[in-house]
């Protein structure tokens, strides 16, 4: 079964978000870099026309004047880089952490945290550069490129749901996951001195919204339900054949009732009833399976045991 689940989220299959952000961040990476190959061929248009013809209106300008004229930078930003080293080290953060939440608490909360997280980030970026007087004469020419607030987000929502989770089990146990985390904090903020200080309090924002991401999940108040719901929809819209499966009231009725049950419901052992489960895991993660849906998964552990 185990086998079974990762098989689901491995690379190419469908519904993985973590892939799917992945290849966003790949494809505009590498749709900037042709663009800006062919500027540097041409003999006629300079470095200076690609920024200010395409590079310009994809990152996020610190100037409200000029977000004003094109506001979807307030997204596309986050897509977007013009360094590699920079692009690939995000890349492997995004997929480190975003693997382990994958794990431990379903495949529907990525792309919120990393949404909110990068919408944070630029919010506070452009804040910062209208308080700060040292900030201010650079407003006209400041502008925040990259996933690093997003993946910032992602990363602090990942400790923040299983500080303790072990990575590397074989060396002396493993390596509990807030040592990785801080360790990535001090090498995204080791550039303070030299860096561009809006980018860092940016990251600082996800880091924040990461957080309380999941602080407001444990209440019962789920942040990324409408993104979910809206991306549901988006893709039945598309898929018009694919038909969800209904949940049943009396189903429903049967696991919120309190008190003494009248009897034991045993549930039957299908592959498909396990491909069901395994899919809520994916989507859901395994915390929020009921008693039912465990039991099943436990048996079928044991049958295949034996």
């Amino acid at each position: 079964m185990q086998d079974s689940y990762r098989k689901r989220m491995s690379l190419g299959q469908d519904g993985n978000a973590l892939i799917q952000l992945i290849v966003m961040n790949a494809v505009m990476f590498v749709i900037l870099k042709f663009i800006f190959s062919i500027y540097l061929l041409s003999s006629s248009i300079n470095v200076d026309a690609y920024n200010k013809n395409v590079f310009h209106w994809f990152v996020l300008p610190a100037e409200l004047g000029k977000l004003s004229t094109r506001p979807w930078t307030l997204l596309t930003y986050m897509f977007c880089d013009d360094s590699v080293f920079r692009f690939i080290a995000n890349m492997l953060w995004l997929w480190g952490f975003g693997y382990i939440l994958q794990d431990i608490a379903g495949n529907r909360k990525i792309v919120p945290i990393y949404v909110y997280g990068g919408i944070a980030g630029a919010a506070f970026y452009i804040l910062a550069y209208y308080i700060f007087p040292k900030l201010q004469v650079q407003i006209p020419t400041a502008f925040l490129v990259g996933a690093n607030p997003a993946v910032m987000a992602i990363a602090v929502a990942t400790t923040s749901v299983e500080p303790d989770y072990r990575i590397f089990p074989m060396i002396n146990g493993g390596i509990p996951l807030w040592v990785l985390t801080v360790i990535y904090i001090l090498i995204s903020f080791a550039g303070i001195p030299h860096g561009d200080s809006g980018a860092y309090i940016a990251s600082l924002a996800g880091a924040a919204i990461g957080f309380l991401f999941i602080y407001q999940m444990r209440r019962g108040r789920d942040w990324g339900l409408w993104m979910n719901n809206l991306f549901d929809w988006a893709n039945d819209l598309f898929n018009p054949n694919k038909k969800r499966k209904a949940k049943n009231p009396r189903d429903e009725f049967y696991y919120k009732v309190s008190g003494t049950q009248p009897f034991k419901k045993i549930p039957n052992i299908t592959q498909k009833r396990i491909d069901d489960i395994l899919d809520k895991i994916n989507q859901q993660g395994y915390r929020l399976l009921t008693d039912e849906e465990k039991e099943i998964l436990k048996r079928a552990a044991d049958k295949e045991d034996l």
